[in-house]
């Protein structure tokens, strides 16, 4: 019914748009309407990023492509899989971006390259799409339009979902090992009290997998530093003075974490830690064998284990509980949120068969796909209201979408992609010895203080 009513809508829409209208064509023979679609003979390309077993997005934009032709007849959706990890998919999109006869119509866009991607001229700005859009303004959360916005207001993509992390842990392990469950950490100290005995009573076992180093990119900084730095009250970024924090207490203290946990083999060997399969290594091989103690991750992680996943596990939600993440020093919880967005490329020539893609591909419908099969906290407050959201994953969404309460963004302006590079640098000189926390730090500072200026740097004391 509502597939029929946006149709209708866009139908209305564009006969509305003196450009478009000679596109749109009745022809009567016969006493029977025939409708041409103001798409025929065009077509648009869709990039996205697949890597490892999982395939959620190739589903769901091929669900939306098939509602989309079937609507406007004689249209045409290229989906074009990245097969790559991460950082490598960054790298393809910005090749791909730089030139028209490459860049996609539209994109899968990390929120955190949003502002980057615009500054180079990639994006198109949305604006005038969403304004008119009524589900914009009525349905999605504030706090999830401002992710994909620059800091002057400009709209560069519709979030199709959102996240926030903590630590899942395997309870009968913990039961075994003599550890409580249901567990619930109230500073660092416990989290390596527990991942201590884990080594100590359950050999073969990985106590604390935490991602780190270069190879698994911005989840190393993501899910791995900024958990921790967030936790000190320390930040990148100090929105007062606009300045970036270069060197603190918080940020050495989470790069002495780091240090502690490999160096003391409480973390996964370094063979899995630097290599972008580490996140594939821990939750679709290991984790179903019970190999792993505690995984400081996203929301996400339970869809590898579905029946649609890469590695179905009926038994996953028996086995593995969720807990906050606690600040270092127990006066709280923290956690990071960020999300992906279907973003228009500003080389597009189908701007706006493009933004009718994704206003059909992010409807309340298509957006409860995707976020039930791949497990994402949604951006939409009417989705989030719908009996089968509420009790996806055993409520476990639910349970991750709590931590909204206490959640960080990361600083989203064009800096924060190479920022975060040196993060990821600075913790595998950490964690392979080669430096000491004190000397990454300051090694970080450097390099950041070196494109940004001086003038734009500060320091916690």
């Amino acid at each position: 019914m509502e597939k029929k009513t946006k149709a209708v809508l866009a139908v209305v829409s564009l006969l509305a748009t003196g450009s478009l209208l000679a596109n749109f064509v009745v022809l009567s023979a016969n006493a029977t309407s025939v409708k041409r679609s103001p798409f025929a003979g065009k077509t648009i390309t869709i990039a996205y990023q697949q890597f490892g077993g999982g395939h959620q997005t190739q589903i769901w934009l091929s669900s939306v492509r098939g509602q989309f032709q079937k609507i406007y007849p004689g249209s045409k959706i290229v989906l074009e899989p990245i097969n790559a990890s991460e950082n490598e998919y960054y790298t393809k999109l910005d090749l791909m971006n730089q030139s028209a006869k490459t860049a996609p119509d539209i994109m899968v866009e990390d929120t955190f390259l949003v502002n980057s991607d615009a500054s180079a001229g990639y994006l198109m700005p949305m604006n005038k799409f969403v304004n008119s859009w009524p589900a914009w303004k009525r349905d999605f959360y504030p706090a999830m339009q401002k992710a994909a916005e620059s800091t002057n207001g400009t709209v560069y993509g519709v979030p199709f979902n959102t996240d926030t992390r903590g630590l899942w842990y395997d309870k009968p392990l913990f039961k075994k090992v003599g550890l409580p469950v249901p567990w619930q950490p109230h500073s660092w100290a416990n989290i390596l009290q527990a991942a201590r005995t884990i080594k100590a009573k359950a050999p073969g076992v990985t106590p604390l997998w935490f991602y780190s180093g270069k190879p698994m990119g911005e989840a190393s900084t993501m899910q791995g530093f900024e958990m921790l730095l967030y936790g000190t009250h320390n930040t990148l970024f100090d929105s007062k003075t606009k300045r970036w924090v270069v060197s603190s207490p918080g940020f050495l203290n989470s790069l002495n974490f780091v240090k502690t946990i490999f160096t003391q083999n409480l973390a996964e060997p370094l063979q899995n830690a630097l290599t972008p399969e580490s996140s594939t290594i821990a939750t679709q091989q290991l984790m179903p064998k019970q190999k792993v103690g505690i995984l400081l991750d996203g929301v996400w992680e339970y869809s590898n284990w579905l029946p649609t996943g890469p590695a179905p596990w009926p038994k996953w939600n028996s086995v593995y509980g969720v807990a906050k993440m606690p600040d270092q020093n127990g006066d709280g919880y923290t956690s990071m949120s960020g999300g992906w967005t279907l973003s228009i490329s500003s080389k597009t020539k189908n701007a706006q068969m493009a933004w009718d893609f994704i206003k059909l591909a992010c409807n309340k419908n298509n957006m409860l796909h995707i976020d039930l099969m791949d497990a994402n906290v949604t951006p939409r407050k009417d989705v989030a209201a719908m009996p089968a959201y509420k009790s996806a994953g055993h409520g476990i969404l639910s349970r991750f979408a709590s931590f909204n309460a206490f959640t960080h963004f990361r600083p989203a302006f064009a800096q924060y992609p190479s920022i975060s590079n040196d993060i990821q640098n600075a913790m595998e000189n950490v964690m392979t010895g080669s430096v000491s926390p004190a000397q990454a730090m300051q090694q970080y500072a450097q390099q950041v203080t070196n494109y940004v200026g001086k003038a734009h740097v500060t320091s916690v004391k």
